[in-house]
């Protein structure tokens, strides 16, 4: 089999997209609904789930815009202490956290590229990342419950 010229650069180009669409560093995320529950409110939202640590340390990282309605849920193996940060963070953020029966124990508002970490008070087996002011706006809180059993 012969490969004119015009060809070969035409492999080679696909080639090179495709070394560097796949050494790009960014991760893919899983997409799924989830329902948080509380004071007689029910909100479903739409998650990016992080489940291994390349996920969970890429975060929401470089987004320029999140819309209310969608979040990134960062999903440990253990509970533990958990410590976010902002680091190339673009957007104002709120973040849950959660225990592993789903509970809401904690909120906090988060700055765009601040790298002063925000530690939970006791362990949780997860983060909830949402546009800040999103878990109020949806009269939602500390108590609430996430539907965690498709996960």
């Amino acid at each position: 089999m012969r490969i004119s010229k015009g060809h070969g650069l035409f492999f080679i180009l696909i080639l090179i997209f495709v070394t560097v669409s796949s050494c790009s560093g960014q991760e893919r995320f899983e997409k799924q609904k989830i329902t948080i529950e509380g004071r007689g409110v029910s909100q479903t939202i739409t998650v990016e789930l992080a489940r291994t640590e390349a996920q969970r340390n890429q975060g929401l990282m470089n987004r320029k815009t999140l819309k209310d309605g969608e979040g990134m849920l960062f999903i440990f193996e253990r509970d533990q202490a958990l410590t976010l940060w902002m680091k190339n963070t673009l957007i104002p953020l709120s973040i849950a956290y959660i225990a592993s029966d789903g509970r809401i124990f904690e909120i906090y508002d988060m700055e765009p590229q601040n790298l002063k970490t925000v530690a939970s008070s006791r362990s949780g087996r997860y983060a909830l990342e949402v546009p800040q002011g999103w878990f109020s706006r949806a009269g939602l809180g500390v108590g609430d419950r996430l539907d965690l059993s498709g996960l």
